[in-house]
């Protein structure tokens, strides 16, 4: 078994209905989503805000790579189409895999391009560290630490000015 947090996001289209569908769509897998989140886009300015959430989700049977490719097909579901030259570009919807952790709660690390855990970014990510901290008070990214620190200490992460919670746009799931 393996547990999961992932981080979703979308700044095209309807956005709140995209993040709607991804988390309707981890209901068998889906153990809490955070509330939503809107910010100015990271890395590339020059597009629309996002809306952001992050879910917890177990499965006894998924690998790491299993994450990624469930990520992967919700992307694609909801018309992600990758743009090489605009890494940091908007999306329908992005679909990150942050960290993993085994059924004993041993964190997995990997160091795969295609699959890098923990994410290489989340430290630096208030959209990512916020949502996550309302589900999991005492979350922990592994090898980096507290959730609460990283929002509290470091200065990119730390910048919340930009970071407004939307709570008349729940996301639950339908179990």
């Amino acid at each position: 078994m393996t547990r999961a947090v992932l981080a979703l996001g979308s700044n095209l289209g309807d956005r709140y209905g995209r993040l709607r569908a991804a988390v309707r769509s981890l209901d068998d897998v889906l153990l809490v989503v955070s509330g939503v989140y809107e910010t100015p886009p990271w890395g590339d300015p020059a597009q629309p805000d996002y809306l952001n959430a992050v879910a917890l989700v177990a499965d006894p049977g998924a690998a790491p790579a299993d994450w990624l490719d469930r990520c992967r097909g919700l992307e694609r579901a909801a018309g992600r189409v990758r743009d090489p030259d605009r890494p940091y570009g908007p999306r329908s919807l992005d679909v990150d895999v942050v960290a993993v952790w085994t059924d004993d709660d041993t964190p997995v690390f990997s160091d795969d391009p295609e699959l890098v855990l923990p994410h290489p970014r989340a430290r630096l990510r208030a959209f990512v560290l916020r949502p996550w901290i309302d589900i999991q008070p005492y979350g922990h990214l592994p090898g980096h630490g507290w959730l609460t620190d990283l929002l509290n200490h470091d200065p990119v992460a730390g910048d919340l000015l930009e970071l407004r919670p939307r709570p008349d746009l729940p996301l639950e799931s339908t179990q």
